[in-house]
């Protein structure tokens, strides 16, 4: 808006106009984490990684799950970063705790098990992402920007691993080639399974190539991890 200057006979000296009043930036948004890892020095590279990302802010680091259990809900941090292989109680069944803790957190877990299995565990339990140790450098900021927007994140190649075990997730065996797949996790020959159902071995070996066609595998051990994976037997 312009101003008007008056001289002493009233006339218009000058019109100078007003400058603009500069909008005031928003501070960007911070995203909070809290890290648990045991390893020290693991937690210390992780921080440097990951202070090193602006918006990012570490505000309480924890060396078990317990303490993750308590530093989540001082902090109430946008996201935590939890190592599944902590001594004492597993990361996992900690997870229920955590969120009732702070329910707005979300969670990536650290593992070394490149195995979907333990991913669909984790995701089942409320993770959002899931992150190899071996490709935390590479992987972990972009998981947890992914976590703090709501999003999931896994390892591209275990996604992938993960996709392809859910094709074949075993929903399709009827009872009874469950029943002969529990018995050959469990190490016994055709003629053994045969006896324990009641049926012939040449039953059997129908049963196994229908199971083998269906679940898109080729030996004894890859149907023995099947049946591990899917807790058709215990471990």
């Amino acid at each position: 808006m312009a101003s008007t200057h008056a001289g002493a006979g009233g006339a218009n000296l000058a019109t100078v106009a007003s400058e603009p009043v500069p909008e005031e930036k928003a501070d960007p948004v911070t995203t909070t984490i809290v890290l648990a890892d045991d390893h020290t020095v693991v937690r210390n590279a992780l921080r440097l990684l990951l202070d090193a990302e602006p918006g990012f802010e570490v505000v309480a680091e924890g060396g078990d799950a317990d303490s993750a259990v308590r530093y989540v809900r001082g902090h109430k941090p946008n996201v935590l970063i939890l190592d599944l292989n902590m001594p004492g109680r597993s990361s996992l069944d900690a997870v229920p705790d955590i969120r009732e803790a702070s329910p707005n957190t979300e969670i990536v877990v650290l593992t070394m098990q490149n195995e979907p299995a333990f991913a669909r565990r984790a995701l089942q339990a409320g993770v959002r992402g899931d992150v190899l140790k071996e490709a935390a450098d590479a992987e972990l900021v972009q998981a947890v920007r992914s976590a703090a927007a709501g999003d999931t994140y896994l390892q591209p190649a275990l996604g992938a691993r993960l996709a392809a075990s859910a094709d074949r997730d075993g929903s399709e065996l009827s009872d009874r080639e469950r029943d002969v797949l529990r018995l050959i996790a469990l190490g016994h020959t055709n003629a053994e399974v045969a006896e324990q159902l009641y049926i012939s071995i040449r039953t059997v070996e129908s049963h196994r190539a229908h199971i083998q066609q269906k679940l898109r595998l080729s030996s004894r051990a890859e149907l023995v991890r099947y049946a591990l994976e899917h807790g058709l037997v215990e471990t």
